[in-house]
């Protein structure tokens, strides 16, 4: 398909720069996939749109402070860093990351980074990224936490405060591994949580470790010309379980974000059973695709063109979701990663 058919006008003045006091204070409009029916709730009446029967599952990945700051010693110029995941098996010494701007990235240059330490340039790869070893940082989990930076997506204008270090992460967070937040998850709260488990709608938790690949636009013209960065996800046995008492009790499976969706689709098998042991995943899931694992998602507002769109439009309808879309650009409704939510059944 044409990338361009998953185009939208998003004004800038949409996209939320800040969270609300209260995460479940955030609008959500209810999607029927099947009539096309919108109606308009919030995130707090989860419970009264979900069945006694249903299981919700949640993504448990925690984002690390993967934004980093150095200048070019010869030179004096100011560069970003962006971490993207380690380029070595039980090493968090080397780096795959971004630099920016990588045109002032000749040759194999050390870098000294803000706060203490360098950054040592390995080896060029392609659309800005490198291979880069840490330098002179101690344990590299310290360092972060002293002078990593929250890594908000570029479409919130603003740095990152003490604030984010807290709002730009699940209550679900256990397993540290992403640079960008699964955004659905932002809105729960505890006292939410409570009411679900009253209701007795049941939770179970998978991993996928988020890069960047995932939020970025899709460039290629056609839709499978475009390529997916590979991501680090398990499905656990107790989830396995759990889906399959799920679907012994005729209960729903709900998938709380894209990422979730990714993770479960993934690992699925076609005897209904589940891979069960850690793996990588490049699954880009765009309409046409058949569905194994997910009945009802709940999922945030997304960029023109991406492939968390391009989700959605496979699971709903992709004249549906961008109907549902225009109605929620002229409801006020707030956009991308600190904006509001979107219920489809």
């Amino acid at each position: 398909m044409k990338s361009s058919l998953f185009d939208y006008n998003l004004p800038v003045e949409k996209i939320a720069q800040r969270p609300l006091e209260k995460r479940h204070d955030a609008r959500m409009l209810v999607l029927d996939r099947k009539t096309g029916r919108v109606n308009h709730s919030f995130v707090r009446d989860l419970s009264h749109w979900l069945l006694e029967r249903d299981l919700m599952v949640v993504n448990q990945t925690k984002v690390f402070p993967a934004r980093l700051f150095a200048t070019k010693p010869d030179t004096g110029a100011k560069l970003e860093i962006f971490l993207l995941r380690p380029a070595l098996e039980n090493s968090r010494a080397e780096w795959e990351a971004l630099v920016s701007p990588a045109k002032r990235i000749k040759g194999n240059p050390v870098l000294k980074l803000e706060g203490k330490g360098e950054a040592v340039i390995l080896e060029t790869l392609r659309e800005g990224r490198f291979i880069l070893r840490l330098n002179k940082v101690g344990n590299v989990r310290d360092f972060l936490s002293r002078n990593g930076h929250v890594p908000l997506p570029p479409y919130i204008k603003r740095k990152d405060d003490a604030s984010d270090r807290e709002r730009y992460q699940t209550l679900f967070a256990k397993k540290e591994g992403s640079v960008a937040a699964p955004t659905a998850g932002l809105h729960f709260t505890k006292s939410l949580l409570g009411e679900l488990e009253r209701k007795g709608i049941r939770k179970t938790a998978v991993t996928l470790h988020v890069g960047m690949g995932t939020f970025l636009p899709v460039s290629a013209e056609d839709t499978e010309d475009h390529a997916m960065h590979p991501e680090w996800f398990e499905v656990p046995p107790q989830a396995a379980s759990a889906i399959a008492a799920a679907r012994k009790r005729h209960g729903r499976v709900v998938a709380v974000g894209t990422t979730v969706v990714r993770a479960l689709e993934s690992a699925a098998q076609p005897d209904g059973s589940f891979l069960v042991r850690p793996e990588e995943t490049r699954l880009f899931i765009s309409p046409g695709y058949a569905f194994r694992t997910v009945d009802v998602l709940f999922t945030n507002f997304h960029q023109p063109r991406s492939t968390l769109l391009m989700l959605v439009s496979a699971f709903a309808g992709r004249e549906r979701v961008l109907a549902a879309y225009d109605e929620a650009l002229r409801e006020g409704y707030r956009f991308l990663s600190y904006g509001d939510a979107m219920l489809i059944l």
